[in-house]
């Protein structure tokens, strides 16, 4: 279980995993498919092998289900250059993201890209990272920065060393350390 940069990103994240595990949930009993079964594997294979089919949190909740044949970690937790993990990483980013009513069209893409960084920080660098984790309490709650908006805030990002980009908690900080630089 990683530590978050802030408790707030913490329970945002433990929101998002409920509904990624109830979204896989309700697949299942609408499909009559028994957790722990081989024909959850089995749904979870052919709901990786065709996102577009489904929504982001049940694609999101297969690939939770299987392990990598290639490298033997949980589906796209694997290292970089684990190629399986690298391909199904890809192809999660074709499942459906439909917009959440009374948000910023948008918004339900941006949520869906920063819970993949987050999901698999290991993939990231230190500034992609910071950037979509204190970003993302903000976008489950509906807001959605324009284009200039974070522009701003990645060159204030930019300006910070990798070991900052890991330690700060809020924008505040990113300010902070980055101002006068």
């Amino acid at each position: 279980m990683p530590v978050w940069r802030s408790p707030l990103l913490a329970d945002t994240v433990a929101g998002l995993e409920r509904e990624i595990r109830g979204a896989w949930e309700l697949l299942l009993r609408e499909l009559d498919v028994a957790p722990g079964s081989p024909e959850e594997t089995e749904l979870a294979w052919l709901v990786v092998g065709d996102p577009a089919a489904y929504d982001w949190r049940t694609v999101d909740g297969a690939l939770d289900r299987l392990t990598c044949p290639a490298c033997g970690a949980r589906l796209t937790g694997g290292p970089v250059t684990c190629e399986q993990c690298e391909f199904h990483h890809r192809m999660r980013f074709g499942a459906r993201e439909v917009d959440r009513p009374h948000v910023t069209p948008g918004n339900e893409h941006a949520v869906r890209v920063a819970t993949a960084v987050v999901r698999t920080r290991e993939r990231y660098s230190p500034r992609a990272r910071v950037g979509y984790e204190l970003a993302l309490p903000e976008l489950v709650a509906g807001a959605l920065p324009t284009t200039p908006q974070a522009q701003a805030a990645k060159a204030l990002i930019n300006r910070l060393t990798d070991d900052e980009c890991d330690r700060v908690a809020s924008f505040a900080e990113v300010e902070a350390l980055a101002k006068g630089r």
